[in-house]
C-alpha cells in the first residue's frame, strides 16, 4: 500500500513528485478512457456542465485530465467534468497526463479533486469519505488528518448517510439542506425524523426553526416513560405535552364509571 500523505493542500501535497508537466501531455482518444470507480461526485443534476461544454467548444480543453494505464485502455483519475463535457462537445481526443498511480492514490486524487469543489453536495462528500474508509481501512481520525479537517467534521458528514432513505432523497432533490439534516440527526427516532422533515418542506422551515422543532420533539420523547408509568397506574390513556416552559397532562376517559375510577385512584394517594 502506498504511503499515506496529506490531502488537504492539493495534488502536490499528496505526491511530492507530482507535476503537471507539459512534456507529459498526450492527446488520448476519449473512447479509450474508462470512468473512475472512485468518483464520489454525482453529476445527474449538474446544470453547470453545459457551461463547460460551451467553453470547450470555444476554447478547447485548457487543463489536461489525469489518467493511468489500465490493461488495453486508460482509467480516469482526475477531470471527470472535463471528460464528460468534452464528449458532449463532440471531441474525439482530450489532452491527458498519464501517471502510474496505485488504487489508493487514484481514490485519494478523485476525492481531493471533488472535495475542493464548492458545489460538491454533502451526500457526495459523505460517500467519498465512506469509500476511503471502507476501501483503505482508514479510521475517521486518520482520514481527518489526511484531509486537514477536524474529525468531528468527518463524523458529522458521515452521519448524514444514517438518515432514512426518505430524508436522503429530500437532500438529493434540494428540498432540505444539510443544515436541516444535521438538526434531524439529534433525534434517535426515524419516524420523528421523517415527521419533521416533511414539516420542513411543507412549512418551509429554516434551520433555526427546525432545531426548535427538534428540541420540542425531544422534550416530548423524554416524557414517554412518565406517560407509561401513569398509564399503568391509572389504567387510562395519558398524554404529556411540554413546550419547554410549561406542560399539561391529558387523561382520556369514555364514561362516568371511568371518571369515578380515576377519582378513586387519586383519592387514595
Amino acid at each position: 500500500m502506498a504511503e499515506k500523505k496529506a490531502l488537504g493542500k492539493g495534488l502536490s501535497a499528496i505526491f511530492s513528485d507530482f507535476k503537471e508537466d507539459s512534456e507529459n501531455i498526450e492527446n488520448i482518444a476519449i473512447d479509450d478512457i474508462k470512468p473512475s470507480p472512485y468518483q464520489p461526485r454525482n453529476f445527474e443534476s449538474d446544470d453547470s456542465l453545459l457551461e463547460l461544454v460551451n467553453s470547450i467548444k470555444e476554447k478547447g480543453v485548457i487543463q489536461p485530465i489525469i489518467i493511468r494505464k489500465k490493461e488495453d485502455s486508460y482509467e480516469l483519475i482526475a477531470g471527470e467534468r472535463r471528460l464528460r463535457a468534452s464528449k458532449l462537445a463532440g471531441l474525439q481526443t482530450i489532452p491527458a497526463i498519464i501517471k502510474n498511480f496505485s488504487d489508493e492514490e487514484a481514490a485519494q486524487i478523485a476525492l481531493i479533486e471533488n472535495i475542493q469543489r464548492e458545489d460538491l453536495s454533502p451526500l457526495d462528500e459523505a460517500l467519498a469519505y465512506k469509500k476511503l474508509i471502507e476501501n483503505f481501512n482508514y479510521t475517521q481520525e486518520e482520514l481527518a488528518d489526511k484531509l486537514g479537517k477536524n474529525r468531528t467534521t468527518i463524523t458529522n458528514t458521515l452521519r448524514l448517510l444514517n438518515l432514512p432513505e426518505e430524508i436522503i432523497e429530500l437532500i438529493k432533490t434540494n428540498k432540505i439542506t444539510a443544515g436541516h439534516a444535521r438538526a434531524l440527526l439529534s433525534l434517535d427516532n426515524e419516524l420523528f425524523q421523517i415527521e419533521i422533515a416533511k414539516l420542513i418542506v411543507e412549512k418551509k422551515l429554516n434551520v433555526r426553526d427546525t432545531e426548535a422543532k427538534v428540541r420540542e420533539k425531544k422534550s416530548q420523547m423524554d416524557f414517554s416513560k412518565y406517560e407509561k408509568v401513569l398509564k399503568e397506574w391509572l389504567d387510562a390513556p395519558i398524554k404529556i405535552k411540554f413546550t419547554g416552559k410549561k406542560g399539561k397532562i391529558e387523561i382520556t376517559f369514555h364514561s362516568k364509571d371511568e371518571l369515578e375510577h380515576l377519582i378513586e385512584k387519586f383519592s387514595k394517594t
